[in-house]
């Protein structure tokens, strides 16, 4: 198998499938037809033509809060993830102030863009290169028993990217602030596919965190069932060979490979395709 189908299954979608979304005048995500239907219900939700238009009257980020949260019973229909009470932020733009804060479980049924950190956990043992990889418990609701990264998350509303960075690196890995702050920031990845009834819009922030060899990762929260560190020769294999890793994982860890130099576009006749779907393009549109 190649490596370009991690690319295709995180860009497989068609605009034409969804209504935008809207809120306090901006576009913010995508919603299904039937899904816009359903919500259009729902106090403070207006289907207009080719959107899904929240109330323009409503005056503040509180207001439009309060109205997706009382939706949040229609919109738990069309996704299987469970409703958490965690409350990410309702974006039109990065670093913008967010327009509302809504449950995470909300993120796909709305298509709205989620956010997230990835850190690529790594050890130097002379001139080779090894991959801290986390193997996710059997009880996660996305992907479980899926391979991971050392660090990841979900940006949620209120916390800097590197508070969230810090506060998943003590509960994944069991490691200090003063480790955390090492992670460098590398890039971003951006991708949406079609996901049941619903959208996954994601954007990752991407950071690098080199280790020491006696600095082993320890999870305190029961999300991560064990951690191995890996050669990337054997990396590269299982990316190659199986769909093991966990879907935006594998982006994330093909990105690092090219960066370091595992992958060579002489050899690697999609190395274009890869690159251009780290950017949410998709393999047929280049």
């Amino acid at each position: 198998m190649d490596l370009l189908r991690h690319v295709v299954r995180c860009t497989a979608w068609s605009p034409s499938d969804f209504l935008r979304f809207e809120a306090a005048g901006r576009d913010v995500g995508f919603v299904r037809p039937h899904v816009a239907d359903a919500l259009s219900a729902a106090r403070g939700f207006e289907r207009r033509n080719d959107r899904l238009v929240l109330d323009p009257s409503l005056p503040d980020t509180a207001a439009r809060s309060a109205v997706l949260a009382d939706a949040m019973p229609i919109i738990a229909r069309f996704t299987d993830r469970k409703a958490s009470g965690e409350q990410f932020p309702l974006l039109a733009r990065w670093g913008e102030a967010p327009l509302a804060t809504v449950d995470r479980a909300a993120t796909t049924p709305l298509g709205f863009a989620a956010y997230g950190v990835h850190v690529n956990g790594f050890v130097r043992r002379g001139e080779e290169i090894l991959l801290w990889i986390g193997r996710r418990a059997m009880d996660r609701d996305v992907e479980p028993g899926k391979l991971d990264h050392i660090i990841a998350g979900g940006q949620p509303a209120g916390l800097s990217l590197r508070e969230n960075l810090r506060k998943e690196a003590a509960e994944e890995a069991g490691l200090s602030t003063e480790w955390a702050d090492r992670a460098v920031p590398v890039g971003s990845l951006t991708y949406k596919f079609a996901k049941g009834e619903g959208l996954r819009n994601d954007a990752l922030f991407v950071f690098d965190l080199e280790l020491p060899a006696h600095v082993v990762p320890e999870n305190r929260d029961g999300e991560v069932a064990s951690f191995e560190l890996w050669p990337l020769d054997r990396v590269l294999h299982t990316l190659r060979t199986t769909d093991d890793f966990k879907f935006n994982v594998a982006m994330v860890v093909i990105e690092f490979l090219m960066r370091h130099g595992k992958l060579d576009p002489d050899r690697e006749p999609d190395y274009p395709a890869l690159a251009a779907g780290f950017r949410g393009v998709r393999p047929d549109q280049l």
